[in-house]
């Protein structure tokens, strides 16, 4: 056995073998810092209880979440800097009340299009990132190509946003889904 070395460097300081070794990383790719398996990245306990922290109040001092993971401040910040570096923390958000900011009104838009080109796209992909009653938008598998989520102040004001889309894209089919009450809205399941 021999201890993992670059490109190999494996965290947690294990010995690893030829090949699959003790615990197979010398065959997995290196991402800035952490395996990456099946497109899935290696996090410890600590990791996932630092992500867990970050996600449920991103405003938390770097000593507030060392503490609680049980770690000082230089290694909690590194681990939080490799997790940045290698893409598992994209940002950090405030979460703000739509309803308190006056915008109470939430869509589900459901899209399905007859014309699947580039060029298509392209002015769909567009279209969605300029227009910012746009939350959050998916591809779809299924009966539905694209899903939309919309937040507006009203109806009137959806009307428009509806109005606007259509008139930027060619779309076969549109609908749109209403939310009556928000039921759960929570951090990944970590």
């Amino acid at each position: 056995m021999r201890k993992c070395t670059p490109p190999y460097v494996c965290r947690r300081g294990c010995d690893i073998g030829e090949g699959w070794g003790a615990v197979g990383h010398p065959t997995l790719p290196w991402l800035g810092g952490l395996w990456q398996v099946g497109g899935m990245t290696d996090l410890d306990g600590i990791d996932r209880a630092i992500l867990r922290l970050i996600a449920a109040d991103s405003s938390l001092s770097l000593n507030d979440i060392a503490d609680r993971v049980g770690l000082t401040a230089t290694p909690c910040w590194k681990r939080i800097k490799r997790m940045e570096e290698a893409g598992v923390i994209r940002g950090r958000v405030a979460v703000l009340d739509a309803d308190k900011l006056g915008l109470p009104v939430s869509v589900f838009v459901s899209i399905e299009t007859a014309d699947h080109s580039a060029e298509w796209l392209a002015r769909f992909a567009t279209t969605i990132a300029a227009t910012p009653e746009i939350v959050g938008a998916w591809r779809m598998s299924g009966d539905v190509d694209y899903l939309l989520h919309v937040i507006v102040p009203d109806i009137a004001a959806y009307d428009g946003f509806y109005k606007k889309l259509i008139g930027a894209v060619n779309l076969r089919n549109v609908s749109s889904r209403f939310a009556m009450e928000r039921m759960k809205d929570g951090p990944l399941p970590l």
